[in-house]
């Protein structure tokens, strides 16, 4: 989802005297929130006791078990309804603009409090940079494990000796079958925020402060976790069942009850999926590693088979959400979007400028995903956004370097010395993080290694234009890139759109030290100057617009509320008029799997059926806008030359980068910079740190940032790397 409110709009409308109403509003919506969320999570605490399960769990049964939910009702209402209500409240907040008000009117002791739990805690080891509030989590979320793995078996163990003379087992076996059900348990734990973070649009993320690039990591750790859990639970069975003589059971898909076919299907998609998420095949074979993770599918579907739906309820709002956000994705993957022009650089990167909906409005450091059909239909690869949609109003830009065989492929499209004069594109996003008010702070420094520049761009121009417009004075920038060959300095060039700027940019104090790495003096040879193609627009290409419309955030809250709604009324009737006169609510009687199922086809039919409607009923809207976009588009150059398409720009090695800030660039050669000191020399009170680029970059940063210094120092991190 996108901010469709500016700083100023939100700022104007809170010293308003309905404003102030509004703000209220706000902060008992945020307190109804905390009390909804405390709630849900003391629910996974109390869940591992007997008080839950002898107690509480069938009092609330008892009073939801009706003719038509069943059994389903209880955990409905436990497990999932907090979750969706959390999220359709976090859309009305974020609606209302309630991340810009708080923003701009956070206390210095506000700021100053939050940045001393976001400083960096750990800097190396396998769990990469870890703030300290993401570690204080992180012991608090193991904490949980440790003591529902300790309360199931403590419970289990005390009846060990008993069964087992029932069963006529050895007391290990019993206990091991109890250390495998304890296992399942408690991977279900795992599974129920696996989802979360991979949710590009949602609003529980944004509501928090998260965006799903930078959360991430969450989903692997989550990931890792749920499977060794998981890989566990079944090895632990297969032991049990061997030495029981019941080996058996391996084969059988009960119709009331587990079945275990079913399990050791998830089972192996999992596996499957872990053996492609390890790094190296990731980072090398994306493809393989992309393709191989659409076994989620099978892995739920048949996860849902082997626990039923009643108990799935656990893991269902994360899925949910995920579900209404891949979907809308599909949506948006559909539209051809239309590239107005194309930057060829000649150290083998290239920069795609697309047309954009005015009314579209995104943060710096924003994702986009971008699709090429000539390259590959089924390749969808993560880019930073360059632009501002405060300074470029009607484009959208993003720097792709030819690393991997997509990219490669597309810079010799676009380097050939005849290339296509209209290339289909299509575009998922923006996403990107909530508005961050970067004037709070004195001085900006920010870090870059190679292309790791390129979210740096969208910065650098978000700041020009408010350091024209709004007034105020505007931080010292000092901008520190660090590069490995001399050719690589024309990314420099991107700073500043295709078509320049009209904004004056001596207002913005900025300072570029550039670094090259394995040179020891500039190149003298010729290299292939910069070339832009303008490509020829198609009617039936559209601009890069928001999915939901200027109203994002409350069309989101629509479509949850409004499919969850609709599921329970279709699961209703089901329940109510065919599978109610047949079991009475019994769970002995009708098929579990086939409730599963059709469970399973109500949600998806539910979300599918609302999503679309709010899509088609905002695309309409978006096509009143495409009239004017196509009058404010570039017009493409006529001539009867095909080179009148190409635009090259003649520069000199030495007036490297980009003409507009050669006075205040330096060039060094042959040496890292010594970040230490040069953060250390910064003056101010607050010094906001940005880092983008390898990790070994991110590290370094970080130590400095939790050091001695790190009381004026505000570190934030842009990793791309998963």
């Amino acid at each position: 989802m996108v901010s469709t409110s500016s700083p100023a709009e939100v700022k104007e409308q809170e010293t308003s005297p309905s404003g102030e109403g509004m703000r209220t509003v706000r902060s008992i919506m945020r307190l109804l929130l905390m009390v909804v969320f405390v709630g849900y999570l003391m629910i996974w605490i109390i869940m591992p006791t007997n008080t839950y399960y002898l107690k509480w769990f069938p009092h609330i049964h008892k009073k939801t078990d009706s003719t038509y939910f069943g059994q389903e009702g209880a955990d409905i209402l436990i497990y999932t309804f907090p979750i969706l209500f959390t999220a359709t409240m976090g859309c009305l907040l974020l609606h209302t603009g309630n991340k810009n008000v708080d923003i701009n009117n956070q206390s210095r002791a506000k700021k100053s409090y939050r940045a001393s739990w976001n400083r960096p805690a750990l800097v190396k080891g396998p769990l990469g940079i870890v703030s300290l509030i993401e570690l204080s989590f992180l012991v608090m979320f193991i904490a949980l494990l440790v003591w529902s793995i300790s309360s199931y078996l403590h419970d289990m163990f005390a009846y060990a000796t008993l069964e087992a003379a029932a069963k006529k087992e050895h007391v290990w076996e019993n206990k091991l079958g109890s250390v495998a059900l304890t296992l399942g348990i408690v991977g279900n734990i795992g599974l129920a925020f696996l989802f979360f973070p991979v949710s590009r649009g949602s609003s529980i993320l944004q509501i928090i402060g998260l965006t799903s690039e930078a959360s991430i990591k969450y989903h692997i750790w989550l990931g890792h976790l749920v499977m060794t859990l998981f890989t566990a639970h079944g090895l632990c069975y297969v032991v049990y069942w061997g030495s029981t003589n019941q080996i058996s059971e391996m084969l059988k898909w009960n119709k009331v009850g587990v079945s275990n076919v079913a399990g050791e299907v998830a089972l192996l998609a999992g596996l499957a999926m872990w053996a492609m998420s390890i790094p190296r095949i990731r980072r090398k074979i994306f493809e393989l590693f992309l393709y191989t993770h659409h076994l989620y599918i099978v892995f739920l579907v048949f996860f849902v088979f082997h626990v039923g739906f009643s108990y799935a309820c656990i893991m269902l709002p994360g899925f949910y959400l995920f579900l209404i956000d891949r979907f809308l994705r599909f949506l948006q993957s559909q539209r051809r979007i239309r590239l107005v022009s194309a930057r060829v650089l000649p150290c083998e990167v290239v920069e795609l400028n697309f047309s954009k909906s005015p009314g579209l409005n995104y943060s710096p450091t924003s994702m986009v995903f971008v699709n090429v059909p000539g390259i590959s239909k089924l390749q969808w690869h993560p880019f930073s956004v360059t632009s501002s949609s405060k300074f470029d109003h009607d484009k959208l830009s993003v720097v792709i370097k030819s690393e991997g065989n997509w990219s490669q492929k597309l810079y010799q499209e676009l380097s050939s010395s005849q290339p296509a004069d209209h290339l289909e594109v299509s575009v998922e996003g923006p996403y990107g993080p909530a508005p961050s008010n970067m004037l709070r702070h004195d001085t900006i420094v920010m870090v870059s290694g190679g292309s790791g520049i390129t979210p740096l761009i969208s910065v650098i121009r978000e700041l020009l234009f408010e350091a024209n417009n709004l007034g105020g004075k505007a931080p010292k920038i000092l901008l520190i890139s660090v590069f490995r060959k001399t050719l690589d300095l024309t990314m420099l060039d991107l700073i500043l759109p295709v078509s320049g700027t009209n904004l004056d940019i001596s207002r913005l104090q900025l300072q570029i030290e550039a670094y090259v790495t394995r040179e020891k003096q500039p190149m003298s040879e010729s290299y292939k100057p910069l070339q832009t193609i303008w490509f020829k627009p198609n009617p039936s290409d559209a601009p890069v617009s928001a999915i939901l419309g200027q109203n994002s955030w409350l069309w989101l809250g629509l479509i949850i509320s409004s499919s969850f709604v609709i599921f329970l009324v279709l699961m209703g009737i089901l329940t109510r008029y065919y599978i109610y006169p047949i079991d009475h609510n019994s769970s002995m009687i009708y098929s579990d799997s086939a409730r599963s199922a059709l469970n399973m086809l109500f949600l998806c039919v539910s979300i599918a059926t609302t999503a679309t409607a709010v899509f088609l009923w905002n695309k309409k809207q978006t096509l009143k806008e495409m009239g004017q976009i196509q009058v404010l588009d570039t017009p493409t150059p006529t001539t009867a030359s095909p080179s009148g398409r190409f635009a090259v720009a003649e520069q000199e090695l030495e007036s490297l980068p980009h003409r507009s800030f050669v006075k205040s660039t330096t060039v060094h050669y042959d040496r890292r910079p010594d970040l230490k000191r040069i953060l250390s020399e910064r003056e101010g009170s607050s010094i906001g740190v940005l880092v983008s680029g390898p990790r070994k970059m991110r590290q370094e940063v970080a130590a400095i940032c939790s050091s001695g210094l790190a009381n004026k120092l505000h570190y934030h991190s842009l990793s791309f790397s998963w």
